[in-house]
């Protein structure tokens, strides 16, 4: 991964470059069965610096859930951010239908983001989102076709460094990660789903 200067010197500041080693260095260690991150661009004019992970989840040959992950740096801050390091997140799964016409999914959805954030032990402030159910009928030629449902979770955060100064940007990743995985419908690390006989 590379950190993307949208402008300016090319070399972001030795406190962001430190940070985004601990994004990097989740890359490895976040994967979980039927996960799979990669980097991709990152937004250029959305703040001076910005990583990007994308990421697919899929359960035996389908894909039910993507999403993307992308860390802003701005050394000056900027007005809402309460910080120099923004995170915008973006999940997208497939759900059951009657799990998308639940109105406590929503709810549900934004709850899944907090505690997974609170359990990774990110630091962040300034939290806000929005969490979207779908279900989308077909008609004409393609009536014959499945409904589908889905879940999206649109989220923004400003991550903090912790007491030494230090910002751990993978444990943000990782949280993100349990939220994409959760919304998937995959069990938590170490524990082993029960498929019917």
């Amino acid at each position: 991964m590379q950190l993307e200067p949208p402008a300016g010197p090319t070399t972001a500041p030795e406190a962001f470059r430190a940070a985004a080693a601990t994004l990097f260095a989740a890359l490895g260690d976040a994967g979980r069965p039927g996960l799979v991150l990669r980097e991709v661009p990152a937004p250029r004019k959305l703040a001076p610096y910005a990583v990007a992970v994308a990421a697919d989840v899929s359960r035996g040959d389908a894909d039910v859930a993507s999403g993307r992950f992308v860390v802003l740096h701005d050394p000056a801050g900027q007005d809402g951010w309460r910080g120099d390091t923004r995170i915008v997140a973006f999940v997208s799964a497939d759900v059951e239908a009657e799990m998308a016409a639940d109105p406590a999914l929503a709810a549900v959805g934004w709850q899944w983001l907090t505690e997974s954030l609170i359990d990774r032990g990110a630091l962040h402030t300034a939290a806000g989102g929005t969490v979207t159910r779908t279900v989308s009928c077909r008609f004409g030629s393609l009536e014959d076709a499945e409904e589908k449902s889905e879940v999206e979770i649109r989220a923004s955060w400003t991550a903090l460094p912790g007491p030494d100064g230090t910002m751990d940007l993978g444990e943000h990743l990782r949280a993100w990660c349990d939220l994409l995985c959760a919304t998937a419908g995959l069990p938590p690390p170490g524990v082993s789903a029960l498929h019917p006989r």
